[in-house]
């Protein structure tokens, strides 16, 4: 039998409060430049403060560009977070097997088992449509609850090896 390979990316979508982050990042960096200018000690270096805080804001703003990426091999889901397309972070690596349930997000039947959870991280894209799931699985001693995006050939890949009492997919 071959290996089975699947990767997805989702792209986050930017929220208000990305758009807010950006214009607080923008405003702070124009503030940090005009107090320089305003401080007779630091004016022979404002323009190399300017580049300085220029690039830092840069970086800043580039770094709220997210898209995430699933990558489904025997039985092994990895996610990663890639940053302004070039950076790349693994989140999470699971095994499959070890979900013990995965739903929709307004799955109300379900609401007691993904509750009761250590902590939640949302790998979606941040918009709740008809294929955002949430999954409660072990990671590290904790009970985590990851909410995903898996398209179709994702989501028939999780159920092969997840049960049905443990993949519950929106009819």
């Amino acid at each position: 039998m071959g290996d089975v390979f699947k990767e997805q990316l989702v792209r986050k979508s930017a929220s208000t409060r990305d758009t807010a982050m950006r214009f607080g990042i923008v405003a702070l960096a124009v503030i940090v430049i005009f107090i320089c200018l305003n401080i007779p000690v630091l004016q022979p270096f404002v323009i190399f403060i300017a580049v300085g805080v220029g690039f830092g804001a840069y970086v800043l703003i580039s770094r709220l560009n997210i898209e995430y990426e699933y990558v489904y091999t025997n039985g092994e889901l990895d996610i990663d977070v890639i940053y302004n397309r070039n950076s790349r972070k693994r989140l999470f690596t699971f095994t499959v097997k070890d979900i013990e349930i995965m739903a929709h997000v307004q799955d109300t039947a379900h609401t007691r088992e993904m509750s009761n959870v250590t902590e939640t991280k949302d790998c979606s894209s941040g918009v709740v449509g008809p294929n955002t799931y949430a999954f409660v699985a072990p990671y590290k001693g904790k009970r985590l609850k990851v909410i995903i995006e898996p398209n179709e050939t994702m989501f028939k890949a999780f159920s092969t090896v997840l049960t049905p009492r443990k993949l519950f997919k929106k009819l």
